[in-house]
């Protein structure tokens, strides 16, 4: 019944506001795009857009298809008449655009975190799925929008996105058929690899030296599971020309160790925020230990913001880690 009345919302809007988080990634941006094309498709006027100022792209995602789409915040209208939000796990991750959302009559909210409180007038929210991407192609199939490459592109981004390639465990049987058919439109996933996670600036291997030399193991957090964790200070990323979501990726390098259970990098912003993004192999339910800094996620892959020292930070995350019993 909820597809079927945000079909019909849909139906009856001729200008739709697409909006994912802050400082997007391939999921966020790949499952807003992938929809703000279809609807076009559709005859409806749509604009994409997401709360950050400066407003940036990160260069990794500057393959996907229907970037002409995406506008500043400041030209959203103040009352929308139709928002869709794309992988915005909480009201704050709406940034800029946050009171423009709510001031739409229609407030759609299409995520897959299980942290999600649910806010705006209707809520697709399913944390069994891996990626929002998995709810936007639900979406166009009830829309009846065929898949051509461009929509297969962005979509194909979102789930590998945010299923790391396909490795993490929410990745099912249907996310591999999905992408079966998303592959069958002629896409070169290889290509779309590249460009994810084989592509970086020279800077950017500075930037990595410098973050795995400041890496800290503590085999006695999390009850023993061990934790391993790093930051990243800004004059680093400003030395060597590297943007904050540059190094999203850094993660992956830090959660290999066997020794741990548990990683965590922050990443400080100019004005001294730290982004901390964390990983948990499956035993530590990281959603929790974020959402003790204010931020939230999946229970093994999750983050926040925060305006605090390091030492303090982790010392706050340390503490909230606890086993998935």
């Amino acid at each position: 019944m909820l597809w079927q009345q945000v079909v019909a919302e849909i139906g009856r809007a001729r200008s739709i506001d697409l909006i994912c988080h802050i400082c997007p990634d391939g999921d966020a941006l790949g499952s807003s795009l992938a929809a703000a094309l279809a609807l076009r498709a559709l005859g409806k006027q749509v604009r994409v857009s997401f709360g950050d100022d400066p407003q940036v792209v990160p260069e990794s995602l500057a393959f996907l298809p229907g970037q002409e789409l995406i506008v500043p915040a400041v030209e959203v209208p103040d009352v929308p008449e139709l928002v869709l939000c794309f992988d915005v796990a909480a009201e704050s991750r709406l940034g800029l655009l946050h009171a423009k959302a709510f001031a739409a009559p229609v407030l759609v909210v299409l995520d897959h975190h299980a942290s999600n409180p649910g806010f705006g007038t209707h809520q697709l929210i399913d944390p069994t799925a891996p990626a929002t991407a998995v709810l936007v192609d639900e979406l166009l199939r009830r829309l009846g929008v065929e898949l051509d490459q461009e929509l297969a592109t962005c979509l194909y981004t979102g789930v590998a996105t945010d299923t790391g390639s396909f490795k993490y465990r929410a990745t099912t049987p249907a996310t591999h058929e999905l992408a079966a058919r998303l592959l069958a439109t002629g896409i070169r996933h290889d290509l779309i690899a590249r460009q994810l996670w084989d592509t970086s600036s020279f800077g950017y291997l500075k930037v990595l030296a410098g973050a795995l030399d400041r890496a800290v193991y503590e085999p006695e957090a999390a009850d023993g599971l061990g934790l391993v964790w790093t930051w990243v200070p800004y004059q680093d990323l400003a030395l060597f020309s590297v943007t904050v979501e540059e190094i999203e990726g850094l993660i992956d390098i830090l959660r290999r160790p066997a020794e741990a259970e548990v990683a965590l990098v922050l990443k400080q912003d100019p004005d001294g925020t730290l982004r901390g993004s964390s990983r948990s192999k499956g035993a530590v339910d990281v959603a929790a230990a974020c959402a003790e800094l204010g931020g939230g996620g999946h229970v093994f892959a999750a983050g926040f913001s925060v305006r605090q020292d390091v030492a303090a930070v982790v010392e706050r995350f340390r503490g909230a880690l606890r086993p998935v019993r």
